[in-house]
């Protein structure tokens, strides 16, 4: 995060309705605004609309940011409660498959001297992790992907979201727990559906 005393050159004009000012503004914040979005929706489209709206309420309340905290971590205040608010009216509603998660990152694991088994394994597990995620509520899936992907300290995610620093904590903890619950029920699931297929293939295989 960026020291609350150095704030963008051209906030001010952009507060005064500078509207080439605005777009400096945009364009030095809008790789964060959609990287947040996309963690928490997961979906490309989804976040590039998150985005929009992010900035949007961005600009409507522009005139209310006192620089008492760095603009960046107003405006990812915004973003995450956005995105939250976004989540939570999805609630209910199937899942969207996620996406390539970290793609980035998956182009060079070639070069890491796994073999396709291990490679294999370890995608099914970070497909397994985020699925997960997802599952979680909205309030626990921000906690998650703060502290645990994006390694935020304890006291950014405060300032951030606005929050004491004890109530980040407790929050954390039962984010992790419900992760923790949410995994293993995953994985029980899979397990029991494996045995039932391969069950149901030997008796198959009796038949012939």
């Amino acid at each position: 995060m960026e020291d609350k005393k150095e704030q963008p050159e051209w906030l001010e004009r952009a507060k005064h309705n500078d509207m080439k000012a605005w777009e400096m503004l945009v364009s030095e914040n809008e790789k964060m605004v959609y990287h947040i979005a996309y963690r928490m929706m997961q979906n490309e489209e989804e976040a590039k609309d998150i985005s929009q709206e992010i900035f949007l309420k961005v600009y409507r309340n522009l005139q209310k940011f006192d620089e008492k905290s760095a603009f960046s971590t107003w405006l990812y205040r915004i973003a995450v409660n956005t995105c939250i608010d976004a989540l939570r009216k999805k609630k209910g509603k199937d899942v969207i498959s996620l996406e390539e998660h970290r793609q980035q990152h998956n182009d060079t694991v070639a070069d890491s001297g796994e073999t396709p088994e291990e490679y294999y394994l370890q995608k099914e597990k970070q497909r397994q992790v985020m699925e997960t995620i997802q599952r979680l509520s909205p309030e626990h899936k921000a906690m998650i992907l703060m502290r645990d992907m994006e390694n935020m300290t304890y006291g950014e995610i405060a300032e951030c979201l606005s929050l004491s620093l004890g109530t980040v904590k407790s929050r954390i903890v039962r984010a992790r727990e419900q992760f923790k619950k949410e995994f293993l029920s995953k994985k029980e699931l899979l397990t029991k559906n494996k045995r039932q297929t391969n069950r149901t293939s030997k008796k198959g295989g009796d038949k012939i």
